[in-house]
């Protein structure tokens, strides 16, 4: 069976740990992995995380320019296995459902969307106005799954890193990686 390959898109909303937490297990799963960061997201991932381009690169098994709308991921004919956008900003959202496919970001999505492969879009704002909420609905009817990182807190998690491991595990389950393994209500 051939390895399962994720686009992870890194765009310029807060919450960057969400898309290193996905590089990071989705390497452990031994998913193939391919990043796409935007310079805003790089600006969040240095500014939240600490870590330059390079550092982010690190954990990805390939990593294309935002500028690279000819990169592997710009075509359907290169099988992956779903996109996720960790973080997702609404500029992203926004350009993601009127399909502007405007960088290799958004065309990666576009692609995803076209070729009927999952797309989570983990967006970061709140409140929504109405023009997130109508981008999220043209997102939502073109198949992709808008999936803001809304933590649990059932499994009483001790730290932050556990909210973004139990967030981060749930995507990449949603996302179809077959060994994702978020944990499940028992019940009470």
């Amino acid at each position: 069976m051939a390895r399962a390959r994720l686009v992870v898109g890194i765009s310029g909303a807060s919450g960057a740990a969400y898309g290193l937490g996905v590089l990071q297990r989705a390497r452990a799963l031994g998913v193939e992995t391919h990043l796409i960061a935007t310079p805003s997201g790089i600006l969040n991932v240095h500014h939240e995380l600490g870590m330059d381009r390079r550092a982010l690169e690190a954990h990805a098994d390939h990593s294309h320019a935002c500028g690279d709308v000819g990169a592997c991921v710009a075509s359907g004919s290169f099988a992956t296995t779903a996109m996720i956008v960790a973080p997702c900003s609404m500029k992203s959202l926004a350009a993601i459902a009127h399909g502007l496919s405007d960088n290799l970001l958004t065309r990666a999505a576009d692609v995803t969307l076209k070729e009927r492969r999952r797309l989570l879009l983990m967006v970061r704002e709140t409140p929504f106005n109405l023009a997130h909420l109508r981008n999220m609905t043209a997102v939502t009817e073109m198949g992709g799954i808008v999936f803001p990182p809304l933590p649990a807190f059932y499994h009483r998690p001790q730290s932050i890193q556990a909210l973004i491991d139990d967030t981060v595990e749930r995507a990449l389950s949603l996302a179809g990686v077959g060994d994702a393994a978020p944990q499940a209500w028992q019940g009470l």
